[in-house]
């Protein structure tokens, strides 16, 4: 005997009888039989055969012979494999493997969800250090708490930041900040990237200047400065050397020192903490 629920599942998602038969160590003619007296609807000619065809293409690897509805539902949604992928591992097309999800009303994921598993699956940018000596474990806390301070946070909003972004006018800042990001973090110094502001009566050639010598930061990767007309009097002479952005375009770096911040606040805190 066997479930009508579960032998409901098996033939619904398109095994055979024989298959059926082979998966629940039953006999073929059982299996006929008890669907018969559970009364399970049978497959037209036509989706019969649909079956049969895709059921006969070549194995498709690590998941046996057949693509069937649960096939579909595990590569698709549950590892987030592409249609295209999926329909060259059985010599289709990825318009067939979409004409197959919509004959059997399986929605495609919205556009947001195929960003977020193209996302989950790039490379960082980025190779964290491991084992740290004690006095790299004090650079890491400096380089978390100094961008807890300074650091603009993860912005989930379209629009928002999800860069690594901190600014700071002091000089000696920014250099422990950018100890941090290389020693530390291990980031691609390709990538990283700086912004100037200052006041229109200074002189932003010579502030660039200044920066890229003390952050070890070709010019090239200063972008557009931004001069700041409308300040007041009073403010002159208050950033001698105008302020700068270190900035670094990876979300997932910017996700790791969100999450040491957490971490170390809590432990500091012995639970007492709350984010938000």
């Amino acid at each position: 005997m066997i479930e009508k629920q579960k032998l409901k599942r098996l033939y619904k998602s398109g095994l055979s009888m024989s298959d059926i038969a082979k998966k629940t160590q039953i006999s073929r003619d059982t299996v006929r039989y008890w669907i018969k007296k559970y009364k399970i609807q049978k497959r037209s000619r036509s989706e019969a055969a649909y079956y049969a065809y895709w059921g006969s293409r070549k194995k498709f690897p690590g998941f046996g012979e057949k693509l069937t509805i649960e096939k579909i539902k595990d590569l698709y949604y549950k590892k987030g494999y592409s249609a295209r992928k999926i329909g060259e591992s059985v010599e289709r097309s990825d318009s067939s493997i979409y004409g197959f999800m919509e004959r059997y009303n399986l929605p495609r994921r919205s556009s947001a969800e195929t960003n977020n598993i193209a996302y989950a699956k790039q490379k960082p940018s980025f190779i964290l250090k491991k084992n740290l000596t004690r006095r790299e474990e004090k650079l890491r806390i400096a380089g978390i708490m100094l961008y807890w301070a300074e650091g603009a946070k993860l912005n989930p909003n379209p629009g928002g930041s999800r860069m690594i972004d901190f600014a700071n006018s002091d000089p000696k800042m920014i250099k422990l900040f950018l100890e941090f990001l290389r020693k530390i973090c291990g980031v691609d110094e390709r990538r990283l990237r700086v912004l100037l502001y200052c006041y229109a009566n200074q002189n932003t050639g010579a502030l660039k200047q200044y920066w890229a010598k003390t952050t070890n930061i070709s010019l090239d990767r200063f972008t557009k400065p931004y001069v700041r007309k409308d300040f007041l009097p009073e403010k002159i002479g208050k950033m001698k050397y105008g302020l700068i952005h270190i900035r670094y375009h990876d979300k997932k770096l910017l996700l790791q020192i969100e999450k040491w911040i957490k971490k170390y606040l809590e432990k500091t805190f012995k639970g007492r903490y709350q984010s938000g």
